[in-house]
């Protein structure tokens, strides 16, 4: 094995243990609430969460500051609008845990996220390896 390829492997474990801490072990009843508010307090710091421990992750590899920075920026952007577009769709819909709809609507968004990490690391041994 490369160790490209194990490095781009522990990425993958890093960006998966961060995903279930900050998605749903770290979510406090403010980062929950107003799901279809554009600029809520709480989903802005959900997904500074997420910039900052993926930012840590691509450290723990030995990445370029000004890279991680600006990559972890990014995802966090698109961890916000991802995680509002899903609030909007539940809420529009009033679709709670009990309604299949919910389901596929969080499936969506888990599945946005991973890709989300998919490109990151792509970005990374595209650009700052």
């Amino acid at each position: 094995m490369t160790p490209l390829l194990q490095t781009a492997l522990t990425l993958i474990v890093l960006l998966q243990v961060k995903h279930m801490f900050a998605d749903f072990f770290m979510q406090t009843p403010r980062m929950l609430a107003a799901g279809d508010v554009y600029l809520h307090v709480g989903r802005l710091q959900h997904a500074g969460v997420h910039a900052i421990f993926s930012a840590l992750a691509f450290f723990v590899i030995g990445a370029p500051f000004l890279f991680v920075v600006l990559l972890c920026a990014v995802e966090g952007i698109v961890h916000f609008h991802i995680d509002f577009a899903k609030g909007c769709h539940t809420n529009k819909w009033d679709h709670g845990p009990k309604h299949p709809a919910y389901w596929r609507a969080f499936g969506v968004d888990q599945t946005l996220h991973q890709l989300t990490y998919v490109v990151m690391i792509w970005v990374w041994a595209s650009y700052a390896v």
